[in-house]
């Protein structure tokens, strides 16, 4: 199975063990505000890490890009990815498409995707956020754009049967106003966006960090410009030999974050699924065995 071609992102996550205190200290905020503190000057970057101009360039060169400007011009390339069409990435995989089935070139680059996903999620933000869930004091709320809002929904879906207070946010903007206001500092927004990042996500993300909600982001190894306003954010991998990018990654994100949240809050999830059950069958809305 190929590997899923690292970013600049994973490869300092990859080295950072290998790094001087002072290395340290700027990958750790190089990944807080990954892609964005990387896009400005030696000096700023130095300035917002707290470190020398010395360390900066030491990085880069230890990561193998000969200087800032080198480690810079990598960064850049990937940015241009954000933006790539369906069309071009077609192109772009169907030109040297292999000559295996459709189907185990797929199943490979999801489980490579997988992989690669499952392998940068820093556990303890994991857990955290799964607490902030599963607390009963906080409402949360889930929205998504115009292809990730399904996994916004699924997720919504699922949620209300494991707590209450859960609510689905529609990424237009006169659904905002009254979800908003219910909105309270402490609550939890989570969001997905994928590229092509979304406007309306990342105005509502800004509207309701702003509020003072705690912001989940799952995005893309690119990370969506949303980022700038999550507390959380977690990428998972997402390009497959398709037109289209796949979501797989992200529902397994998704699916375990509520795994988690319904094993912490288990005592009363239980109870509220028993109820659930029991108005179910009063409605006769699932069939039955005949």
């Amino acid at each position: 199975m190929a590997a899923a071609t690292q970013t600049i992102e994973d490869q300092i996550r990859a080295a950072i063990d290998t790094m001087t205190r002072a290395e340290r200290q700027l990958a750790s905020h190089i990944l807080r505000h990954y892609p964005v503190a990387l896009l400005g000057s030696v000096t700023q970057l130095a300035r917002a890490a707290e470190v020398s101009s010395p360390t900066v360039v030491r990085l880069a060169q230890k990561m193998g890009f000969g200087g800032y400007p080198g480690l810079q011009s990598a960064v850049r390339d990937e940015l241009e990815a954000r933006l790539i069409s369906p069309l071009a990435k077609h192109d772009r995989w169907a030109a040297a498409a292999p000559e295996a089935h459709i189907l185990n070139r797929f199943a490979d680059a999801v489980l490579g995707n997988l992989q690669a996903t499952l392998a940068q999620i820093d556990h303890a933000e994991f857990d955290a956020v799964a607490r902030l869930m599963a607390d009963p004091a906080r409402k949360i709320f889930a929205t998504g754009g115009r292809i990730t809002l399904a996994m916004a929904e699924y997720f919504v879906t699922h949620m209300k049967v494991i707590r209450p207070d859960v609510e689905l946010l529609l990424p237009v903007s006169n659904a905002w106003p009254p979800a908003l206001i219910e909105m309270r500092p402490g609550d939890v927004l989570l969001a997905f966006d994928i590229r092509r990042y979304e406007n309306n996500v990342l105005q509502l993300v800004e509207m309701a960090s702003e509020q003072g909600a705690e912001v989940v982001l799952v995005t893309d190894p690119w990370v969506s410009p949303a980022a700038a306003h999550a507390r959380y954010r977690f990428s998972a991998q997402i390009e497959v030999p398709s037109a289209w990018d796949s979501t797989v990654a992200l529902q397994v994100l998704a699916e375990t974050l509520m795994a988690a949240v319904q094993s912490l809050t288990w005592e009363d999830t239980a109870a509220r699924m028993k109820r659930l059950e029991d108005l179910y069958a009063r409605a006769r809305f699932f069939r039955g065995r005949k």
